[in-house]
């Protein structure tokens, strides 16, 4: 049986502001199918990017579920939570997140590496699929703010994830790159039929999904 790649279920989330408790998430349910494409629009504070840290496990919700591929996500034991979400889940950040000391290439390979899969050919593949085989071998301080995010989609993809989330990829590049970075992220997740969750602020870009979730003060 094939179970939707994300299901939720009156997710509730809030945080304490001084004195003040504000509600973030407020009883959201939703389902993402397989290969789905979904991007996560909202004004800033409307808690989009805690939807997707939630989804992702890396948050855990005060109230409600999260099934990934019909697995209860916080059910499970931490150790297991992780080893599902480096399998099966792969993250790409604003800030790209590469580590300043290791090569492109090596930067590519980290996830691998963690699953005690990591193969050069592999990493190379990776590269030469968003371009970049001709930097391999250089610093992320030698790379354009497009290429470090290019580099971040390879490590993203390196263990053939079933869903990758992306948080506001484009929101530290001019449009023009941040275009081809998209177009670049979408048609790769199209070529392996991979579920994308995408968090962007940026109304123009949440229409190239295959759905458009808005979120304001909590709730879809």
């Amino acid at each position: 049986m094939n179970h939707p790649a994300i299901t939720a279920k009156s997710l509730h989330h809030s945080y304490t502001v001084g004195e003040k408790r504000v509600e973030v998430l407020r009883g959201i349910d939703l389902c993402i199918e397989q290969g789905e494409r979904v991007f996560l629009c909202g004004p800033s504070g409307a808690g989009k990017t805690t939807l997707m840290y939630t989804l992702a496990g890396l948050e855990r919700p005060e109230r409600g579920e999260v099934h990934i591929e019909g697995q209860n996500l916080f059910e499970l034991s931490r150790r297991k939570q992780a080893a599902l979400r480096n399998a099966r889940m792969s993250y790409i950040f604003q800030n790209y997140f590469l580590l300043p000391e290791l090569t492109a290439l090596e930067n590519v390979m980290v996830p691998a590496l963690i699953g005690g899969k990591a193969k050069q050919t592999d990493a190379l593949e990776c590269l030469e699929r968003v371009g970049l085989e001709h930097r391999a071998e250089h610093l992320p301080a030698e790379l354009s703010g497009g290429e470090q995010q290019r580099v971040a989609i390879a490590r993203a993809l390196i263990n053939r994830p079933a869903i990758v989330f992306a948080d506001e990829p484009t929101g530290n590049l001019d449009s023009v790159n941040g275009s081809a970075v998209m177009d670049t992220l979408l048609e790769l997740t199209k070529q392996d039929q991979t579920t994308l969750i995408v968090v962007t602020h940026d109304q123009s870009l949440s229409y190239l999904g295959d759905r458009t979730l808005v979120i304001k003060d909590g709730v879809i």
